[in-house]
Parts: C-alpha cells; sequence; structure tokens
C-alpha cells in the first residue's frame, strides 16, 4: 500500500526527498505504515543498511519540519522503523532529540535500552562524546554497564579510550567494581611513569 495521499500533496520537500529513497528505503516506510494498519499483516523480512539509516534520516527530518498534522502519523513511522533498526550514533541522537521535544519519555527509555543491545561499543563512545546532554549522559550510563571487557578492549583506540576511561571509573564508583578498580588503578599507575 503506498502513502495515504499521493506525496506531491505534501509538498516539494517532501517529495523531493522522498524522489531520492530508494526503491527498497520507500518499500520500509510503505510496509511499516501498512501495518500500523488494523487488520494488515505485512512481512518483515526486507534489508536494511546504512544506507537506508542515512535515507529515513533524511526523510524524517524533512516530515517533522513540516508542521502538517496528516505527515505526523507517516513521521511517526519513520521514526519507528529506526528505532527498531539503527545502528548510528547520528541518528540514535536524532531520535533522542525528536523524542525529548516531544516529551516522550518513554520513548527516550525505550533508546536507551537500545543502547547496549544493538549498538557497537565505538559508536557508543561516540554519542559519549555528543554535546546533546541526554544523548551523552544516556551513553555514559550504557558504556557504564558495558562488560569491563568491552572497556577494556576500547582502551587500545586512540579515540575511544578516555571515554572507555570514564566508564571503568564509574564502574569502581557506581557499582564497586573491583575489577575495573584494578584497571583503573593499573592505568593510574602508568600515567605516572
Amino acid at each position: 500500500m503506498p502513502l495515504p495521499l499521493s506525496i506531491d500533496d505534501f509538498g516539494t520537500r517532501i517529495a523531493t526527498v522522498w524522489s531520492e529513497l530508494r526503491p527498497a528505503t520507500r518499500g520500509l516506510i510503505e510496509r511499516a505504515l501498512q501495518a500500523a494498519t488494523p487488520g494488515t499483516q505485512t512481512p518483515r523480512n526486507f534489508q536494511y543498511d546504512a544506507r537506508a539509516d542515512l535515507e529515513l534520516s533524511r526523510f524524517l527530518d524533512a516530515l517533522d519540519a513540516e508542521k502538517n498534522g496528516k505527515l505526523k502519523s507517516i513521521a511517526d513511522t519513520c521514526a519507528a522503523v529506526l528505532l527498531e533498526k539503527t545502528e548510528s550514533a547520528e541518528v540514535f541522537a536524532q531520535l533522542v532529540r525528536r523524542a525529548e521535544t516531544q516529551k516522550d519519555y518513554r520513548r527516550i527509555d525505550i533508546l536507551a535500552d537500545a543502547l547496549n543491545a544493538r549498538f557497537p561499543p565505538s559508536e557508543i563512545c561516540e554519542l559519549a562524546r555528543s554535546e546533546d546532554t541526554i544523548v551523552r549522559e544516556l551513553a555514559n550510563e550504557a558504556l557504564a554497564r558495558c562488560p569491563v571487557s568491552v572497556l577494556t578492549a576500547l582502551l587500545n583506540d586512540p579515540v575511544d579510550a578516555e571515554t572507555a576511561r570514564a566508564a571503568l571509573r564509574r564502574q569502581v564508583i557506581e557499582y564497586g567494581s573491583e575489577e575495573a578498580r584494578q584497571i583503573v588503578n593499573a592505568l593510574d599507575q602508568l600515567d605516572e611513569l
């Protein structure tokens, strides 16, 4: 089922972004909209990739920029697809900002839960360096819940090492992790040399 109205009915910007979507990405939105219709069954086996992340993110930006009430359900569906599938730090931050703007704290909780379940540690570290306070705090909390072995592996990365070290310190302070304490002490001793 295509979009409820002609995409051209929503304005030039939305029509342009829609026309730039690959057919597979358009199909994602169309199937998700179909699934949102009561009594409709749609197959969920579709290809999702980083390019779909980028395309859907741009489409969501265009939808959210419009103040047309008819677009809200399409924007919410697009955001739901991204929430379910994204592994991108930038898209995660976009979804958190959107939820914050809408004061949808339940959605922020869902996004927080997705961090450790779906995102690679390097993406979580990127989010921990975000200028957005909520995004940064969600990422720091997720890192504090990572296994010590994951954080230790990040210590070899010149970009993520300081973020991982801060997460280890947080594990020591907040969770009393002895394993993290030993690593932090060893790192501190190396710094003194």
